[in-house]
């Protein structure tokens, strides 16, 4: 099934790299390009791609609002947001606005086109180990939240301790260890958690419990 892409940059020449990678595979089509987050939602509206690859840093409106209004839209486009990670303050806001992971901005090929796969499967493209580096980088500058979601009462116990170390950047093979359990039971409580908690993806259960105090 060939993936549609809409590119999201201000920058011309990284927008032509991402362009000539991508429209080189054959499962891959760039449907359109956008130079700032107000086109982006314009274009999203009207060609709905099926992933936006999101700029952070842009003119008239930044990658996190588009992000977030692509979302509330209830576009199902899913949005890979570009970052330099080191010196990009605003990667958890853009998480928190719905994004389905982030990609540093000198992405390997073989990796963006993966990524980008991952994401137009549903899944978050985000590794557990960069997500613990994320996690490391953002959560000492969370704001203070409110008592825990009234969500997290629909989980059972089993479900609770998955979703405390997804949260802690486990992979679904790691969980199964700590908690001898298959990776497939893993993964359906994974899919649950999905559910019940009313989130996206892996990487907005991370957001989730890092955010209601639960890691």
């Amino acid at each position: 099934m060939t993936v549609t892409v809409l590119l999201v940059d201000d920058q011309p020449l990284l927008s032509l790299g991402f362009r000539l990678v991508l429209e080189a595979q054959p499962d891959i089509t760039v449907v359109g390009e956008a130079g700032d987050g107000a086109q982006a939602i314009r274009m999203t509206r009207a060609l709905r791609p099926d992933v936006v690859l999101m700029d952070v840093r842009m003119p008239v409106l930044d990658g996190i609002e588009a992000t977030r209004r692509i979302v509330a839209d209830g576009n199902p486009a899913r949005i890979l947001v570009l970052t330099t990670f080191d010196l990009d303050e605003y990667v958890y806001a853009a998480l928190r606005a719905g994004a389905s992971g982030f990609l540093l901005k000198d992405v390997p090929p073989a990796d963006l086109i993966s990524a980008i796969h991952a994401v137009a499967g549903g899944h978050a493209a985000v590794a557990p180990a960069v997500t613990r580096r994320l996690l490391d980088a953002f959560v000492p500058h969370l704001p203070v939240t409110g008592p825990t979601s009234p969500k997290t009462d629909r989980l059972t116990e089993r479900e609770r301790e998955v979703l405390v170390l997804v949260g802690r950047g486990r992979s679904n093979g790691e969980i199964a260890d700590e908690l001898h359990l298959s990776e497939a039971t893993v993964k359906a409580h994974v899919g649950r958690l999905l559910g019940k908690l009313e989130l996206r993806d892996r990487v907005q259960i991370v957001v989730y419990a890092h955010e209601n105090r639960l890691v």
